[in-house]
């Protein structure tokens, strides 16, 4: 392991739920200590994460694997669960530090596997966890039943109307920053165990975790720093969708459309309320972790397990909607002895994959594990590895309900494969509020038997012109190329399944070499 100077602590704090773009530079959202953290260390401002929710992001961040390999690829508590833990054999970073010699606590959300605590994984736990726990059980609903609402019930303002369901209140409530949920279960906690952490003679790794859902109650200084009139909406707001699929659609229809404009910027200031309240987390974080004298040799990590709609084309919340929004994460490190040239920005593709493969390699901890992810460690020496990915992927299986979907982004173009509807293309360049799907078929219902060719060969539907052609197939040759180094589980070439517009030997073989390249 090495002397005590010779590697870092690891204090993560792990926010659920972030977009990125409330932390940018600019961003009218109040957050100085985020932006404090930023000027003292680096930056990741293309981080992504592999899917648009908890479970599988958080297993990614813990193993450096994706879902294919992890095994988690939806919510563990629900009895929808495609799978409630990780795979067999399947190791987090948290095991390869304890052995090291690390000393590690857990404070507020786990919510990476249902089937054993975080104590399992080496973890001290500051927060008391729970396995085999389900929600929402199905007898849930025998005692919602006792409490019917009345039948002429209208809905409220800042609420979601769901007749035979609960309706769910958007917009926040006021409360003292003590009693917020997530300072006494994860934060205050997380504090109080850093001099602890400090006296132990261990390097060591604290995990800090907090949530955040529109509605939820916060400190009223921090909704009083938002007036709603002035808060822009975004500016796919009022994309229609009407090019984009179906579920996409009911969703903003069914849910969304109820509120209006004046709802939507009350919500946002909320929201905004929300990612202010976790700025002052992580500033009482930091006042902990200088009063301990670690600063210096710690290795700070804020991140994000998943964005947020906010509102982009009309939608709140996450779900399979692809839309840059809810996958794109803030990521800032700070390590006062580790970096060069803080302040720095980082404009490299990374994923939460990423992350483990990091600690382990500024821990000097040896794993016999083929990452998804690669090590950001060079980027903290002002170094670019080599052959880093220019292009970012997901994979998801939906939340509780199963849409498999895969998504391949490159600067230039995202392309996201859907089983479940028609897919989309948008061209980032033109179009970086992802407006236009240039992959919508014009025509549903295309002429039987007649098929569909361009540069004399059939195409798949629907039929594009060619310029974009080659860019469809040279995105799906890496999504596949993709899939097989990760195992992925969408190789079924069962024609009633098998709808990818290019199958998997677009991408394995020698052809997609030169696919590659004209995609670049």
């Amino acid at each position: 392991m090495g002397k005590r100077a010779e590697v870092p602590n690891i204090l993560i704090f792990m926010v659920d739920q972030m977009q990125r773009d409330v932390t940018l530079p600019g961003h009218p959202c109040h957050m100085p200590n985020v932006r404090r953290l930023a000027e003292q260390g680096v930056s990741f401002t293309q981080t992504f994460t592999c899917s648009p929710h908890c479970c599988p992001s958080r297993a990614t961040f813990m193993t450096g694997l994706y879902p294919s390999r992890h095994g988690v690829f939806n919510n563990v508590e629900t009895n929808t669960a495609f799978q409630k833990g990780l795979n067999p054999g399947v190791r987090t970073f948290s095991e390869f530090l304890s052995h090291a010699g690390y000393r590690l606590a857990c404070a507020g959300k786990y919510h990476v596997t249902n089937l054993e605590t975080p104590a399992e994984r080496k973890w001290e736990e500051i927060t008391k966890y729970r396995k085999n726990f389900e929600h929402p059980r199905n007898e849930d609903w025998d005692a919602e039943a006792l409490h019917p609402p009345p039948p002429d019930e209208t809905r409220r303002r800042g609420t979601i109307w769901r007749p035979g369901w609960v309706d769910s209140s958007v917009i926040c409530s006021k409360t003292e920053y003590e009693a917020t949920y997530w300072y006494r279960n994860a934060v205050r906690p997380g504090i109080e165990e850093i001099p602890r952490l400090a006296k132990s003679g261990k390097p060591w790794t604290l995990f800090i975790s907090s949530d955040m859902n529109p509605g939820e109650a916060v400190p009223a200084e921090l909704l009083d720093l938002y007036d709603p009139r002035e808060i822009p909406l975004p500016a796919s707001f009022n994309d229609t969708l009407s090019d984009k699929p179906r579920i996409y659609q009911r969703m903003r229809r069914q849910l969304w459309d109820q509120l209006t404009e004046e709802e939507a910027r009350e919500v946002l200031a909320g929201y905004w309320a929300l990612c202010s309240l976790q700025d002052r987390y992580l500033g009482d974080i930091l006042a902990a972790l200088d009063a301990s004298g670690q600063a210096e040799n710690t290795l700070v990590v804020l991140v994000s397990d998943h964005g947020e709609f906010g509102f982009a084309h009309g939608l709140l919340e996450i779900g399979i909607p692809s839309f840059r929004e809810v996958y794109h994460v803030p990521a800032i490190l700070r390590w006062p002895r580790g970096i060069h040239a803080p302040g720095r920005t980082v404009d490299e593709f990374v994923s939460l994959a990423d992350f483990a493969p990091t600690f382990l390699e500024l821990a000097g901890c040896a794993a016999d594990v083929r990452f998804t992810g690669r090590s950001l460690a060079p980027f903290l020496r002002g170094e670019k590895p080599d052959a880093w990915p220019d292009a970012w992927y997901s994979q998801t299986k939906g939340n509780e309900v199963y849409y498999t979907q895969r998504i391949v982004q490159t600067r230039d173009y995202k392309y996201v494969c859907n089983w479940f509807d028609f897919d989309e293309m948008y061209d980032l360049r033109a179009d970086p509020h992802e407006l236009v799907n240039i992959a919508f078929p014009k025509d549903l219902l295309p002429s039987r038997g007649t098929g569909e060719t361009t540069r004399g060969r059939y195409t798949p539907w629907p039929h594009l012109p060619p310029e974009v052609e080659s860019v469809r197939q040279g995105l799906l040759a890496r999504m596949w190329q993709f899939a097989r180094r990760e195992e992925d589980i969408i190789f079924n070439g069962y024609l009633p399944v098998a709808l990818a517009p290019y199958g998997p030997l677009v991408g394995l073989t020698d052809k997609a070499e030169r696919i590659n390249d004209k995609d670049e």
